[in-house]
Parts: C-alpha cells; sequence; structure tokens
C-alpha cells in the first residue's frame, strides 16, 4: 500500500481557527496590496526594463512586513469608522 493510498483527511483540518481570522485577513490584504504597490510603484520609478522582477521582490521583502503591521495597527479605527459611516443592517 502506497502513501497515496491512504484514506485523504477531512477538507476542514487545515484551517485555522475562526479567533485567528483577524490576522489572516491583515496576512493576506498586506500581502496583496504590498505586492501591487511594488509592482506598480517599480513600473513608475524604473520602468519594464532587466531586472524589474528582482527589483519588486526586493521592494515587496520589505514592504509586506510593514503593511502587514500597518493592517494590524489600523484595524480597529477602520473598524470604528466604518460602523460611524454605515448602516448595520
Amino acid at each position: 500500500m502506497s502513501d497515496f493510498d491512504s484514506t485523504p483527511l477531512p477538507a476542514r483540518s487545515w484551517k485555522l481557527p475562526a479567533r485567528a481570522m483577524p490576522v489572516a485577513f491583515a496576512f493576506f490584504m498586506s500581502g496583496i496590496m504590498a505586492m501591487l504597490m511594488s509592482l506598480v510603484i517599480t513600473a513608475a520609478n524604473r520602468g519594464f526594463s532587466d531586472g524589474y522582477l528582482q527589483a519588486v521582490l526586493s521592494a515587496y521583502s520589505l514592504a509586506m512586513p510593514v503593511a502587514f503591521c500597518c493592517v494590524m495597527l489600523v484595524r480597529p479605527v477602520v473598524i470604528k469608522l466604518v460602523s460611524l459611516t454605515v448602516h448595520a443592517p
């Protein structure tokens, strides 16, 4: 019997608990936004020349942790601002 024949794990076994949602949200939001901003700002500053991807990855390596910290710090303020401007159902 090979490893491929074993019983698969339940589909939800890899998911984080619900209490981790704010951190998971911050991680994905900051990762996506930092990558998009790194792509755009690098292109605006140096164009799509040789070494573009390396420059983007270099910028991203700094931008991602900074963006993550910012999202974690700003999240409570944003939640309050949204609650002040949006009618709850």
